[in-house]
């Protein structure tokens, strides 16, 4: 998958649960807690990171499930005509002070998703029109295996602009997308901070190497 259209792809999938928190209000007592707050990021001179205890491009979902417990809800996630990626959701996690939602990008070849897809007990779908093509307990180990690629959070409480400078410093770009939202872009993170005026926040993670994953889909925006 490229990278505008794997950007593209962990957007639609952010837009789906930011309609899921609308509609169903987050437990503040619950769900498993990730090491470390959503702005702790470690880098390494090699163009990796470390989030939530999980290492981007090292660390598979079988790691994920080791650390943030059993409530993971595994599938591949598909819009329109697209194969789909295969993602790890965690509806309520808790990441040093902060609640929210986690969503776990995998990789995984395009013939290992199509098996993954074939071999599906059953498909829902989401009001948005997503697929959530559910992995069958044959397939739980290749899936398990698949390593970690993107992490999406997203907080259930609101942050504003000066809070997330506060925590994670000037960005070096920011994108306007509408008047509702922007985008500040943190590439030496490998961060992409997405403020809604008229939602929740979305905290978007890859390996900073990896950066130009998240970039590309704005570069037409001025």
């Amino acid at each position: 998958m490229t990278a505008t259209k794997w950007g593209l792809a962990v957007l639609a999938v952010a837009v789906l649960v930011l309609a899921l928190v609308v509609m169903r209000p987050l437990p503040r007592d619950a769900g498993p807690a990730a090491p470390g707050a959503p702005w702790r990021i470690e880098t390494s001179a090699d163009g990796a990171s470390r989030v939530f205890g999980l290492t981007l491009g090292a660390s598979t979902l079988g790691d994920a499930l080791a650390a943030l417990g059993p409530d993971m809800e595994l599938a591949v996630i598909a819009t329109g005509d697209e194969p789909g990626s295969l993602e790890a959701y965690y509806s309520h996690a808790t990441a040093g002070p902060v609640i929210g939602r986690l969503i776990l990008n995998a990789r995984l070849d395009a013939p290992t998703v199509e098996r993954l897809r074939r071999n599906s007990p059953r498909t829902d779908r989401a009001g948005t029109g997503a697929r959530k093509i559910r992995i069958a307990a044959d397939d739980l180990p290749v899936a398990l295996g698949a390593r970690i690629e993107g992490i999406v959070f997203l907080p259930a409480v609101n942050l504003d602009e000066d809070v997330v400078i506060a925590r994670f410093g000037e960005p070096q770009r920011r994108v306007r997308v509408d008047e509702h939202s922007v985008h500040l872009l943190y590439p030496d993170k490998g961060l992409d901070v997405v403020l809604n005026d008229d939602g929740r926040e979305v905290l978007q993670y890859v390996a900073p190497g990896e950066f130009a994953r998240l970039s590309a889909p704005l570069d037409h925006i001025p």
